[in-house]
């Protein structure tokens, strides 16, 4: 089942990839900036794998899912800035927000100043949903996007590069990719509900 599951969401993808080009990693990317979680490690190899048989062109490639990363950072951006922090602390359980990842936040800020939302770019996970609290931080719009679309880039080109170097590698370690479907799957719906357990227990502590 989980098996399943784990390889139609990748056929998904490499759907969208292989027919819509540079036009489908765009999107595919905004939707993981619009708070969606979508691999960016998943995807990016993928189309680096299709650029080395030359299907793609390799820049092209890394600057459609950078723009795709900006273009999902509007949104959500702008929800924590218009909804601001008692909008988070009033319905953030719903986004699973709690008042600790807001206080957590302001100390990353204070640490680094407005430069984390840059790192915060090219770090796993933490990408998909670091537009929200800068939006309710008030970051600076001119930096925070430019911010965003340069450590996305660099983002990008990384993991594009690296499906390049796969190449056709990719086809012979299908096989046993495939074995660790279930356990990696299974892996990442333990984090997800450790994730979700943390959070429920810092409302409690809050409430």
């Amino acid at each position: 089942m989980l098996s399943a599951l784990f390889s139609t969401f990748i056929g998904w993808l490499e759907h969208i990839i292989s027919n819509w080009g540079a036009w489908g990693i765009s999107g595919i990317m905004m939707l993981e900036s619009c708070n969606i979680p979508i691999p960016s490690e998943a995807t990016l190899p993928f189309a680096g794998y299709l650029v080395s048989k030359g299907e793609l062109n390799f820049h092209l490639v890394a600057w459609a899912g950078a723009i795709g990363c900006l273009l999902g950072s509007i949104p959500s951006y702008y929800l924590g800035y218009f909804g601001g922090r008692k909008f988070i602390e009033k319905y953030g359980k719903y986004f699973l927000v709690s008042q600790k990842d807001l206080d957590d936040a302001d100390k990353w800020v204070e640490k680094y100043g407005d430069w984390s939302f840059f790192l915060c770019r090219m770090l796993p996970i933490v990408r998909t949903f670091i537009s929200l609290p800068a939006g309710i931080l008030r970051a600076k719009k001119r930096f925070f996007f430019t911010m965003t679309f340069l450590g996305s880039l660099i983002w990008c080109y990384v993991l594009v590069y690296a499906g390049m170097e796969l190449g056709e590698n990719i086809e012979k370690i299908k096989p046993l990719w495939h074995k660790f479907d279930e356990l990696i799957l299974s892996i990442c719906l333990v984090l997800g509900l450790y994730y979700i357990y943390r959070h429920v227990r810092n409302f409690k502590k809050h409430s």
